[in-house]
């Protein structure tokens, strides 16, 4: 993409209601741009990141053998009278009048509507387990939205819904999505934390938070340090019994302020026990027979008698992720974003547009790269050098390929690494090289 083509408007100044980084930067950057209280527009380039964790989430969900489907973003205000939530949710939800004076609502959750969908098409244990999934907008009328995407009011969520004939078959189906959450997090380029958590309005008696460290997170979270050193499961096999993988975390403390035991917490050596603030992008549940049971969902089961489905939910917040990304991954001049997630692989700054030799080079560098799928940012514009720079440097691409007059008489351009700054002079073709080379697994 040429950046005179290109919509990205980027601000100087930071907004003085923006108060945490990834919200200033999101603004800064022109990710997104505010319509009202906790409600926003994705611009091109939040929009590019935010399709990218998508991809990745639901790659991870089809591995692990999840099915997708798509729910609507307006409910029927009786599934939820069925399962006795839909006075006890409280003010969080929107709930509408449609003009024929029926009562809707804008689905936070969808627990009760999948529960009536699976009711009415599964019979027999036969056809269980099931896992079925969506991504899908949300929206919860917060009473102080703030933070941007962190705690906006509409946003998108992946959920995944479990149903299995007991509860043994319930826990393996957890055990699949804690798994595949935890491959999910590394290949978006994030440590996450598997945390004891509270189940909320959800319910349930298995539940886990998903937590990243940022200095700015809402959450204190308490845990062992071994857990940050942990590697994912990576490719493992879906069908069979992946609860080493959880109980060898689960084995190691890990909460937040919300459900902290502090003798426990202490029992562990000092050199490694860690505090932190920690940002929740995913949570998980099990939570047995909460919605089945009021819906009448059953199956027959192997022994010619009904049983009462049993049922989980797991979360993540995509569109949370965006933020939660920045705040892990920042400095003072912008964004730092993993590869995988980047909006732009790589930043090409011709630093004397209109000079024929430099914006050869540049040509010759956009149409390599473009080839070799590092996906470049071309900065084409006849800006100064110093705004080139911030602006490569604000919205936080991996890479950057500076090209001038100079550096092509000696042959060389220079290559920047973004998270760490370091930089290099390599020829035109060693840099593509490079480049191509850096990108290849991602």
């Amino acid at each position: 993409m040429r950046l005179s083509q290109y919509f990205l408007p980027v601000l100087k100044e930071t907004p003085a209601d923006a108060t945490i980084a990834s919200h200033q930067l999101m603004l800064r950057a022109g990710m997104i741009k505010q319509n009202s209280a906790g409600i926003y527009s994705w611009l091109p380039l939040g929009l590019k990141v935010l399709r990218k964790i998508e991809t990745i989430v639901r790659e991870e969900q089809n591995r692990a053998g999840a099915v997708e489907m798509l729910m609507p973003t307006i409910q029927s205000a009786d599934l939820w009278k069925e399962t006795g939530r839909y006075d006890a949710y409280g003010p969080e939800m929107l709930r509408i009048m449609d003009r024929h004076d029926r009562e809707m609502l804008f689905g936070p959750t969808n627990e009760d509507m999948i529960t009536d969908i699976f009711r009415s098409y599964v019979r027999s244990y036969k056809d269980l387990p099931k896992l079925l999934y969506h991504i899908q907008w949300k929206f919860r009328d917060e009473r102080r939205p703030r933070f941007g995407v962190m705690r906006g009011r509409e946003f998108l969520m992946k959920d995944t819904y479990s149903f299995d004939i007991d509860e043994a078959s319930a826990r393996l189906s957890y055990y699949k999505m804690f798994v595949a959450y935890l491959n999910t997090f590394a290949r978006l380029g994030i440590k996450a934390i598997p945390v004891k958590a509270d189940p909320g309005p959800i319910g349930g008696d298995l539940t886990h938070e998903f937590v990243i460290l940022a200095e700015t997170g809402e959450s204190e979270v308490f845990c062992h340090k071994d857990l940050l050193e942990m590697a994912p499961p990576g490719e493992v096999d879906f069908s069979g019994d992946l609860s080493e993988h959880v109980d060898k975390r689960r084995a190691l403390y890990a909460a937040t302020d919300e459900t902290h035991d502090e003798e426990e917490f202490k029992a562990i050596p000092a050199d490694k026990q860690m505090t932190a603030r920690g940002i929740e992008v995913g949570h998980i549940f099990y939570f047995g027979d909460k919605y089945t049971a009021p819906m009448g969902a059953k199956v027959m089961g192997p022994d010619g008698k009904e049983h009462v489905v049993q049922g989980g939910s797991y979360g993540i917040g995509v569109s949370r992720l965006v933020g939660a990304i920045i705040e892990a991954s920042h400095d003072e001049n912008g964004c730092i974003w993993p590869k995988s997630v980047a909006p732009f692989g790589v930043g090409i700054i011709n630093l004397k547009s209109g000079d024929e030799e430099a914006d050869a080079a540049c040509e010759s560098l956009y149409s390599a790269l473009e080839a070799a799928g590092c996906d470049p940012l071309y900065d084409d514009t006849k800006d100064r050098g110093g705004v080139k720079f911030g602006r490569m440097d604000l919205i936080g691409l991996p890479y950057q390929v500076t090209v001038g007059p100079r550096g092509l008489k000696n042959g060389v351009v220079e290559v920047k690494i973004r998270a760490t700054g370091m930089k290099k002079e390599l020829s035109p073709n060693a840099a593509i090289v490079f480049l191509q080379t850096e990108f290849a697994e991602v």
